[in-house]
């Protein structure tokens, strides 16, 4: 009888020791390393194609020998899913998805199987049980595809069974940490049995070319749990975003093999499932009757989609010794480089005062095409001046007070165009090939941040 044999495994990064580490060397995390399993005997153990006699050898090939084609998608029916994907389904693509508990990761794939029409899919549940998922389904559609078939089951071997009789032209696995493989005799949600199950779906996608998407959970760290090496593994990474006390959504692609990793799809959670929202610029403007100070619309690009936000502050008197400066929406440490900027070329004291800065609509930003509207937005809140509800911004802030280009203006102005907005205000070395007349609303381009201020409070 052949030995088991055992290994020590971080549960935070993957890594992999020989005997007990209390601290691991890889990720420095403490007290992470458990006793796994990762041997035996499986020779009886059926697996996905495990006889690798029947499978087609592999052979190098010359790089100008390989003949380019275009990956085939498949259309999902989901307009924000399929932006964010780039374009469609690829066949034989591995998808991830990640997000907090109660987001809406299980139905937005539940509702995808359902509205799929045409096609067969396979639903596997290792989380709930048939009679749960329909009455979620009978909650967010009244006619069901009549090709969408659910599976509660957790053994990966009895799943490929059951995928082998019915030849599903798309699987959807919920959640990955629940599968367990009788080749790794470890409990389910461990690195070996998340590697290894991954490791079983990747070569029945590839070989078959059926996409497959993946449910996973995520740490307390906002991380996708189990070993990183899964997100490697992996075609596409997605990471489903929001505050479970707000309606919307936010799709977002963190890594993508066959498109832009830094699209975006947003969704409204409604009772009867998941809303497409076409025009996000409707969500992220809050509606106001009158003319507030501390606003200003910046328009921001996320991924391929030109989206106008709104940009909130409220500057006012410290209460204690030390000013706060606080942003939710926008990194910290621009904020505090922008202040400085203030500072030191526009001679606003603002070493005083508590700055507190807020992206409307929950949506984090990382486009530095929003430096103009936030300095146009604090200082608003400091003089209490209103700023028009018309007027947008669109430019970078240099630290000696310059107004940078920023790339793909076209899309920027246009977007603003649509909305009704009178002026955008952008670099004036943005202005190179651009077509003024072709747009209704007044292009505004300035050099330094002294012009944008006359301009705005006169």
């Amino acid at each position: 009888m052949a030995k088991t044999k055992t290994a020590y495994f971080c549960q935070s990064c993957g890594y992999e020791s020989a005997k007990w580490l209390g601290k691991c060397p890889s990720c420095n995390q403490w007290n992470t390393f458990v006793e796994e399993i990762v041997e035996k005997n499986s020779a009886a153990i059926p697996s996905w194609k495990n006889d690798t006699s029947a499978r087609k050898l592999s052979k190098p090939s010359k790089v100008d020998e390989i003949q380019n084609s275009t990956e085939r998608r498949m259309p999902t029916g989901d307009k924000e899913l399929d932006r964010v994907l780039g374009g469609g389904l690829v066949e034989g693509s591995l998808i991830l998805i990640g997000g907090e508990p109660g987001i809406g990761k299980s139905t937005l794939m539940l509702q995808l199987a359902l509205n799929l029409k045409g096609k067969k899919l396979l639903y596997v549940s290792g989380e709930e049980s048939e009679q749960q998922i329909k009455m979620r389904a009978e909650r967010i559609t009244e006619s069901p595809s009549a090709d969408c078939y659910i599976l509660t089951e957790t053994s990966t071997q009895n799943i490929f069974k059951q995928i082998e009789i019915l030849q599903p032209q798309i699987v959807v696995v919920d959640s990955i940490q629940t599968l367990h493989s009788a080749h790794i005799d470890s409990t389910p949600g461990s690195v070996s049995q998340v590697r290894e199950c991954t490791a079983e779906l990747l070569r029945f996608a590839k070989e078959t070319g059926t996409p497959v998407f993946l449910i996973g959970h995520i740490t307390k760290d906002g991380a996708i749990a189990g070993p990183k090496i899964l997100e490697h593994m992996v075609d596409t990474v997605l990471q489903f975003e929001g505050d479970r006390h707000h309606v919307y959504r936010i799709l977002r692609s963190i890594k993508n093999r066959f498109g832009a990793a830094a699209e975006l799809g947003i969704y409204e959670m409604q009772g009867s499932g998941l809303r497409e929202v076409s025009n996000p610029s409707e969500i992220l403007l809050s509606q106001r009757d009158e003319e507030l100070s501390g606003i200003a619309i910046a328009a921001m690009l996320e991924g391929a989609r030109p989206m106008l936000i709104e940009t909130q502050a409220l500057v006012s008197s410290a209460a204690y010794g030390t000013p706060q400066r606080s942003a939710t929406g926008f990194d910290t440490k621009r904020l505090n480089m922008l202040l400085a900027v203030l500072e030191k070329r526009c001679g606003f004291r603002l070493s005083a005062q508590d700055v507190f800065l807020n992206i409307a609509g929950g949506i984090r930003v990382e486009d530095p095409a929003i430096d103009l509207a936030v300095l146009i937005a604090i200082i608003s809140s400091h003089q209490d001046i209103a700023v028009s509800s018309k007027n947008c911004f669109a430019a970078e802030v240099g630290l000696s007070g310059e107004i940078r280009a920023v790339n793909r203006i076209e899309q920027r102005i246009a977007e603003a165009d649509k909305l009704g907005f009178e002026s955008i205000y952008i670099s004036k070395y943005n202005l190179k090939g651009i077509d003024i007349k072709k747009y209704n609303i007044e292009i505004k381009a300035v050099s330094k941040i002294e012009e944008v201020f006359g301009l705005i409070f006169g």
